[in-house]
């Protein structure tokens, strides 16, 4: 039975498979949203990103020759219920339908939630006039049961996939599983909100008494590994426990504004032994470079973890008595820097420059500097890696690897007593936990909006009119403590302004914007387990205020590298090195 009409589903408690017997098209809706102007206006502000996605991309959803005849919806959460009363407003033509899932999971709330589908069988019956009746919804549905063992058999494991994650958490956008299947990822489990996994569907249920094969599968819609709303949620962590043999780590997503994912995201980073990676998006689609920054930078983790081999890359001749030059770049947001090592790990020659509008162009006029500076050829350089920001538009380098690893391998070379590591650039920053072997065994990242940053410095030093290389030691003047209370920078920035018309005098106010970033960067830290040593990298590890304010908070000395600039694309060097000698 087909019928060519096709519906919208958010959760996998949905009766998929009923509604596909009797011919219909099921749409998983997890597409993003470019921004939300639309459902910005029409729901609250703090209301799920996911909800608001689903309502901005309606309008394209219900038009055209795959359009939608409606979306079929659960009580999973209040954002999705005034999402449904949205819709119902907007799109007083289309079908939508709340099913109400029982908390529950046992043989009653079957019966419950059996009542719910064939309400929602009739209601769709009496809105799509012709398509069904009910003795075809029981008719598909004895056949499906019938044939479930073969329809529902679980998909072939990538066979050569050398790492394996488990998906957790919200509903997690398609664009994270791309990312994932294009890195060679097997995914062992999906079980987020959209996770349909449905050879997880229990087939051998002995509570079910009720002859009627709709309470039998409702019953067993019930019986998947719960979501958060459910009663027997408290037991979600036990699942990895059949998988610790296999489990690499966890990819743990999160939504903003679903602050309940947060919560058991919290629990699982302190009592899972597997390692676990939080991603938060607001499905908006804009979160890409950062979201495959972390991805690689967790990968990378576990890669070492289980000291997976590089693959080998080689530029030009690197054999016999021929010196052997490596280069890393590390292309920032603001800066791009360049160490340049031979191959006793000496450092030839480094660069910084500003990166402009243009990556690419950067890391190309960068690379000539650095030759010119070690006396070398282009033609001399055997291998060169690329990290940071830009690491992916650098068409000349050998390999790319995140900066989350490369600040790890040239803070360890360095100092290898280092174990935290206290990365603020241009626009982002980053704490590092590495262990004795210099591996990265935790990280955190803060790159949403430039709030504590190298931006966020520069804003504030012209609010003071102050030139940012002069805020530092200026901040080291306060006598009188001032408070900021905002990092935003907007905010920040007025706050500065109204401070400036009480007559605060310019250096209490700079040490208050310092201790601001202090505050933040010591939360990131203890995020990821603040250990001694800690070393700060970075443009903002050259400002002696957030330095001194860091030091007085933490009660310790931090380590300052010569030129704190450099560690990543020192790291970069490094393992374009390592490439070589395991070639």
């Amino acid at each position: 039975m087909r019928n060519g009409k096709k519906l919208g589903y958010i959760c996998k408690y949905t009766p998929v498979e009923l509604l596909e017997a009797l011919g219909y098209e099921m749409v998983r809706l997890d597409e993003t949203a470019a921004a939300f102007p639309t459902a910005d206006a029409l729901l609250h502000p703090n209301v799920c990103s996911y909800a608001k996605a689903v309502l901005e991309s309606s309008s394209a959803a219900f038009t055209g020759e795959n359009a939608l005849c409606g979306i079929l919806l659960t009580t999973c959460c209040d954002s999705i219920r005034r999402l449904y009363d949205r819709l119902r407003t907007e799109y007083p033509d289309r079908f939508f339908y709340l099913l109400d899932i029982p908390r529950q999971s046992n043989e009653f709330a079957g019966k419950l939630y059996a009542r719910q589908i064939r309400d929602m069988l009739l209601t769709l019956s009496a809105a799509d006039p012709g398509s069904f009746s009910p003795a075809d919804a029981e008719d598909a549905l004895q056949q499906f049961l019938s044939e479930q063992e073969k329809n529902c058999r679980p998909e072939e494991p990538t066979p050569d996939a050398p790492l394996k994650i488990g998906l957790m958490g919200a509903r997690i956008p398609t664009q994270v599983r791309t990312l994932l299947t294009e890195r060679n990822v097997e995914i062992l489990f999906d079980l987020t909100c959209n996770g349909m996994t449905r050879e997880l569907l229990p087939q051998n249920i002995t509570e079910e008494t009720d002859a009627s094969p709709l309470s039998g599968y409702a019953f067993r819609l019930l019986n998947q590994f719960p979501c958060m709303r459910m009663t027997k949620a408290s037991g979600r962590s036990l699942l990895t426990d059949g998988f610790t043999d296999r489990l690499d780590g966890i990819l743990y997503h999160t939504i903003k504004f679903c602050d309940n994912f947060s919560f058991e995201y919290a629990d699982f980073k302190r009592t899972l032994s597997v390692p676990i990676l939080q991603i938060e998006t607001d499905y908006t689609g804009l979160f890409a470079g950062q979201l495959s920054t972390r991805l690689d930078a967790f990968l990378e983790e576990l890669s070492a973890k289980k000291s997976l081999p590089h693959k080998s890359f080689q530029i030009g001749s690197a054999k016999g008595d021929q010196p052997m030059y490596a280069l890393g770049i590390d292309s920032g947001s603001t800066s791009t820097n360049s160490v340049l090592l031979n191959e006793k790990k000496e450092i030839l020659a480094c660069e910084i420059i500003r990166t402009g509008a243009k990556s690419t162009e950067s890391a190309s006029r960068i690379l000539e500097m650095t030759c010119k500076s070690a006396n070398i050829s282009k033609d001399d350089l055997c291998c060169i890696v690329s990290t940071g920001y830009g690491r992916v538009s650098i068409p000349f380098a050998s390999k790319n690897v995140t900066e989350i690893s490369c600040h790890g391998k040239g803070a360890h070379f360095l100092n290898p007593a280092v174990r935290t590591i206290l990365d603020i650039g241009g626009q982002d920053s980053k704490a590092i936990r590495l262990n004795e072997k210099g591996d990265v065994v935790d990280f955190v990242m803060n790159d949403k909006c430039a709030a504590g940053t190298g931006r966020f410095l520069e804003a504030m030093a012209r609010s003071l009119e102050v030139d940012i290389d002069a805020l530092g030691p200026l901040s080291l003047q306060s006598k009188e403590t001032v408070e900021i209370s905002s990092m935003c920078t907007v905010f920040a920035e007025s706050e500065v302004i109204s401070l400036i018309a009480q007559n605060k005098e310019t250096a209490d106010i700079a040490r208050g914007v310092h201790t601001a970033i202090a505050k933040k960067s010591i939360g990131m830290l203890r995020k990821v387990g603040l250990e001694e040593t800690l070393m700060m990298t970075g443009g903002v590890a050259k400002n002696a205020g957030v330095v001194a304010v860091l030091e007085e908070l933490l009660h310790t000395k931090l380590f300052l590298p010569g030129e704190p600039q450099i560690v990543g694309a020192l790291g970069a060097a490094l393992y374009a090195l390592e490439t070589l000698f395991s070639g």
